[in-house]
């Protein structure tokens, strides 16, 4: 059943449009998401004229922040649990479908009209905080690089439900699989296990687990 299941395609709506706004493809989420990178890199840069040393600062701290918000996010938004009708029905939409269905390809990255509007409250809450701490340029750069970690967590993501990995990645691919198979209440992290590691997520008996896995 479960082999069945991973080789169909989730449907979250019935009307075809709606349906259609839920689907992406690497060139789409590439074509939209990067252009937003570079244009607030370039405002940063040449607009507003901070340093490159500052952009490149907040960027690789922006960028490194995010993989702590990736494993919090999945953690504790996407596998949140309620006895709510609603609730279950929004944690479907967000992270339930891809449970079921973990290798329909049109689903493994945000598609662009709701990743946009993700994307600009982000944007709006970062800015207040730096806002706050009297440096609201500085949201220039802190944005592209969370948003350019999200870009590669979504590829990771992407590239573990469709390849085979890499030498280099083969753990992160094996974590992840872990979780979907095995361990849906550990192995958050996607992009990186450190935060599995520091939290004390990771599957238990993780090499020996990461061997089975492999075979």
């Amino acid at each position: 059943m479960e082999k069945h299941k991973s080789i169909r395609k989730g449907r979250l709506f019935k009307n075809p449009i709606l349906e259609a706004l839920t689907r992406t493809t690497p060139l789409l989420s590439l074509i939209v998401y990067l252009p937003v990178v570079l244009a607030f890199l370039y405002i940063a840069i040449f607009v507003v004229n901070l340093s490159l040393l500052v952009v490149s600062l907040t960027f690789i701290f922006a960028f490194f922040f995010w993989t702590f918000a990736e494993y919090v996010l999945h953690r504790y938004l996407f596998h949140w649990v309620s006895e709510s009708k609603g609730a279950r029905r929004i944690h479907y939409l967000m992270h339930g479908v891809h449970h079921d269905y973990p290798n329909d390809s049109q689903r493994l990255l945000m598609p662009p009209i709701p990743g946009l509007i993700l994307a600009s409250i982000l944007f709006a809450r970062i800015y207040l905080f730096f806002f706050a701490l009297g440096q609201p340029q500085l949201s220039l750069a802190f944005f592209p690089g969370f948003f350019f970690g999200y870009l590669i967590y979504s590829f990771i993501h992407y590239s573990i439900h469709k390849f085979k990995p890499p030498s280099f990645l083969k753990p992160i691919w094996i974590h992840h699989h872990l979780h979907h198979h095995k361990y849906p209440d550990r192995a958050f992290g996607v992009s990186t296990l450190i935060w599995d590691r520091i939290f004390g997520t990771l599957p238990p008996g993780h090499g020996s687990e990461r061997k089975t896995v492999a075979k």
